[in-house]
């Protein structure tokens, strides 16, 4: 690492003198060094010598750009600049490679750094540093492509694990520092996993509060029932972590726009997890759908059939397993007795803290085929379902359901069944995109081209459109590994553009998913303002919009 930065500012050097003026790449590795790479032993004094030698000689010359260095007015400070800048820009880096000890293993200084860059903003905006390089950047850290990424997992039992697995088994520069769960059984569990697949054990937390004050901590995974989405999303972010959340985004359309705003306030990496957008046959898919050759697609259709989900037999309420903080679970849920049938897994059946297979596995699909139609809100959405498999199991979620969003030039039908394998083309779950030429059917095994077919003058049938082989996934390759890969590259590039599955992704596929369920509970046809963002007259539609917090905790403003 050393070895890389040297050589990088003698690329500096030859800048420079190129140059003759600091740039913002120079200046980005000033901050590298004295963000991210003096150990703890060097005395702040001396910090704050160098940050003051560096503004006084640096901050007059900032602002000269190619037209400004032409003007007789600015020659004189040219000229005093040339005089110091061999000196400084061979002279810093030598004091630093000095000072750091290769042989010492201390970690970064991380908060007294901190409050020095902040005790000295006020000085260096006074230079116009700070207006070239704004000092939130130079307090929060930055990664490079070999630094360690110190993660955290809040919800560590079911998809937590799933991510955090993924991650440890194929970023060799992520690392597991922390876990936070209310179920002590499961904390201790995966501790002993983590410990297994790198050596060390992480902290361990019961209340994820207490590990987002961790200062060394980087990003967070958040693997929780959907109804705690929201908050720990947001918290997060208040924290300075960058977030990588479980699907779907919230629990209701309203934290939807709650998380998004966050999201943009804190400019914080934030990838959700619908994987199937960094799945390579997807994209492969969606590059054929873009010739044309499907003719006008006028439906589509997504669904998830679910045989091996069985029915939910009712059970009797009763005391929390031991070590469970059952009232930090429920959060902003309304308060219960619990009941085993609302907590692990199958608590995405009970509308307080999920939306059944609606918005499960309903955000999977819907984002495919909104992704791939370019469309984002629809203009009506009307459902029909209920508990036809088990009506008279515990769960609330219909089992059965059926919903027709109306957007632009196409509609898209959702449904599912739960108990049943056999759906559409012989598949569980999958996207067919109808076209007038052909059907364009992909799902996580691959994806296919039906040709619609046609006599010619001979009345011999044939195919409109070319027969292609079915395209099957790569077996070896693991989409949600790839899908922490992205986020990890995103996060080293400090670009949100890299994401394949950013926030306002996450938020489409989900808040169309939650107008699907709306739709289902009033038992009427919906209509969508999408500039107003509420249904268009109907109060008790727009009521479901709605996050209804309880038991103290408060839904994070806009």
């Amino acid at each position: 690492m050393m070895n890389t930065i040297i050589r990088e500012m003698m690329v500096n050097i030859r800048d420079f003198s190129r140059q003759k003026v600091l740039n913002q790449r120079n200046l980005f590795f000033f901050n590298r060094f004295l963000a991210l790479y003096l150990p703890e032993h060097i005395n702040l004094v001396v910090l704050r010598a160098l940050s003051a030698l560096v503004v006084k000689i640096f901050g007059a010359t900032i602002f000269f750009n190619t037209k400004a260095r032409r003007t007789p007015s600015t020659t004189k400070h040219v000229s005093q600049f040339e005089k110091h800048k061999i000196v400084v820009l061979i002279g810093w880096p030598l004091v630093f490679f000095y000072i750091y000890n290769p042989n010492q293993n201390q970690p970064a200084m991380r908060h007294t750094r901190r409050q020095f860059l902040a005790q000295s903003a006020a000085v260096a905006a006074g230079a116009g540093f700070a207006t070239l390089f704004p000092f939130p950047a130079f307090a929060s850290r930055r990664f490079m492509l070999n630094d360690t990424i110190h993660y955290g997992v809040i919800g560590c039992k079911g998809m937590g694990w799933s991510n955090l697995r993924a991650l440890l088994n194929n970023v060799p520069e992520a690392t597991c520092i922390a876990l936070a769960d209310v179920d002590q059984s499961v904390l201790d569990e995966r501790a002993a996993d983590v410990e297994k697949l790198r050596g060390k054990k992480p902290k361990l937390f019961k209340d994820y509060r207490k590990m987002l004050e961790m200062k060394e901590l980087d990003a967070v995974i958040i693997g929780t029932p959907d109804h705690w989405h929201c908050l720990m999303f947001c918290d997060a972010l208040s924290a300075g972590k960058h977030v990588y959340c479980e699907k779907p985004l919230a629990n209701s359309i309203e934290e939807c726009n709650v998380m998004m705003a966050a999201a943009k306030r804190h400019g914080k990496m934030v990838q959700i997890g619908q994987w199937q957008r960094s799945g390579s046959h997807y994209q492969q898919a969606h590059e054929f759908l873009k010739t044309g050759q499907l003719g006008n697609i006028r439906l589509v259709k997504c669904w998830a059939y679910q045989g091996w989900m069985k029915s939910v037999p009712p059970k009797p309420d009763g005391a929390p397993p031991a070590g469970v903080d059952y009232d930090m679970w429920l959060g902003p849920a309304p308060k219960r007795p619990f009941n085993p049938n609302r907590f692990h897994f199958t608590f995405r059946w009970f509308w307080d803290y999920a939306g059944g297979l609606m918005t499960d596995w309903g955000v999977h699909e819907i984002d495919i085929a909104l992704f791939f139609m370019g469309a984002t809100a629809p203009k009506s959405v009307m459902a029909s379902g209920g508990k036809l498999a088990y009506p008279d199991d515990a769960s609330e979620t219909p089992d059965t359901l059926q919903a027709v969003f109306e957007y632009d030039g196409f509609n898209m039908l959702w449904e599912h069944a739960l108990g049943i394998d056999n759906g559409p083309y012989g598949r569980t779950e999958g996207i067919a995109f109808i076209g007038n030429q052909g059907t364009l059917v992909v799902n996580r095994q691959g994806w296919e081209v039906i040709p619609e077919t046609q006599r010619n003058n001979k009345g011999v049938v044939e195919y409109k459109i070319a027969d292609l082989p079915d395209q099957r996934k790569d077996a070896q390759v693991d989409y949600l590994a790839e899908h922490h890969k992205n986020f990890v590259n995103a996060m080293q590039a400090n670009d949100a553009s890299l994401l394949k599955c950013g926030i306002e992704t996450g938020a489409v596929a989900a808040i169309n998913a939650h107008m699907g369920n709306v739709a289902f509970k009033t038992g009427r046809k919906v209509y969508w303002d999408a500039a107003g963002g509420q249904f268009k007259n109907d109060a008790a539609a727009n009521e479901l919009i709605k996050a209804h917090y309880q038991n103290g905790w408060v839904l994070p403003g806009l």
